[in-house]
């Protein structure tokens, strides 16, 4: 069997191995393949019968190109970039990794919120610049600081990685509204309830967006719901990029009705110049590495090679388009 993995390099940078992959076929790893080229990703692919991919998108017309292909692994949890209408009209499994990151993601959640918090870095670079020691005080601060114990965290998407988040977000003494197309009433307690979004956007201090990019989530933060909002909400997205519409969440945080952003996704990755959250005010953006730790890129190789062998044994698993 012939392998190719088109973008490995987010995956895997040098700290991990291909072994597993190495194992099951004659593997050839691009570090990179230009998205937008769609003649060099049919040229790279050519006649294998396995593709990993991980933003590179695999169309109608690369699947026409490619009869070879009998088996497309996604290296990430989300499979936009796939055409499955496409794979399934071809007999092609679409198999991702859906749940090798839910302790990284639900950790960063939390980390962009404490940043958000405590200005931690802010601060440290501070004293590194000398104001301390040049301080007439013992101590200083430059923003105002947050307890979080006693605060509602609002949490869109309830699945794995928002239980996760939820039950940090309860160790720090935060209450918990959820909202999923799927509720799990198992899963509530004193400070952990079900709610419509409704409720949710005027109840909650912080929202934190963990669900899926589908048509109806697209842009749901937007000015009518921030209208919707508490004062000064807290407003986290490691999620998908697109579900906030970026512009208005840019005007709600220069006027003060959305206190603060953390966000690990944006609309167009990497993100362009004329973002416009760029010129927001107490907005903390990192170039989507919540799923990133090693530890996590471990089990998404491990999956991969699993999903892999499953699929060549008769049964494939983690399939996205049955």
């Amino acid at each position: 069997m012939k392998i190719v993995v088109l973008d490995g390099y987010t995956e895997n940078p040098g700290d991990l191995s291909w072994e597993g992959l190495q194992e099951l076929g004659e593997l050839t790893v691009y570090d990179r393949t230009p998205v937008g080229d769609t003649a060099e990703i049919i040229r790279r692919i050519g006649d294998a019968q396995a593709v990993f991919t991980n933003k590179t998108p695999l169309t109608k017309e690369v699947f026409e190109a490619c009869g070879h292909i009998r088996y497309v692994g996604v290296l990430a949890t989300g499979y936009n970039v796939v055409d499955c209408e496409s794979a399934s009209a071809k007999g092609i499994p679409v198999c991702n990794i859906p749940t090798y990151g839910t302790a990284a993601v639900a950790q960063y959640t939390i980390a962009l919120l404490l940043e958000i918090c405590h200005h931690i870095g802010h601060h440290s670079q501070a004293v590194h610049e000398g104001r301390w020691q040049s301080c007439p005080d013992w101590c200083f601060w430059d923003y105002p600081l947050i307890e979080l114990a006693g605060k509602t965290i609002g949490i869109i998407g309830f699945g794995r990685i928002g239980q996760g988040t939820a039950r940090i977000a309860q160790a720090l003494g935060m209450k918990v509204l959820a909202y999923d197309a799927y509720r799990n009433e198992a899963l509530e307690n004193e400070n952990c309830h079900y709610a419509d979004l409704d409720e949710l956007y005027r109840m909650s201090d912080v929202i934190a967006l963990h669900c899926p990019l589908f048509p109806e989530t697209a842009g749901m933060i937007n000015k009518e719901s921030i209208a919707k909002m508490k004062d000064g909400v807290i407003i986290l997205n490691d999620s998908r990029g697109p579900l906030i519409v970026e512009e208005d969440l840019k005007e709600a945080l220069n006027s003060g009705k959305v206190g603060a952003a953390g966000l690990d996704v944006v609309s167009t990755e990497p993100i362009k110049g004329d973002n416009p959250l760029l010129q927001a005010r107490n907005c903390f953006i990192t170039p989507h590495i919540a799923w990133a730790p090693r530890e996590s890129r471990q089990r998404l190789m491990d999956i991969a090679v699993a999903n892999l062998k499953s699929f060549i044994d008769g049964s494939p698993v983690n399939v996205v388009n049955k």
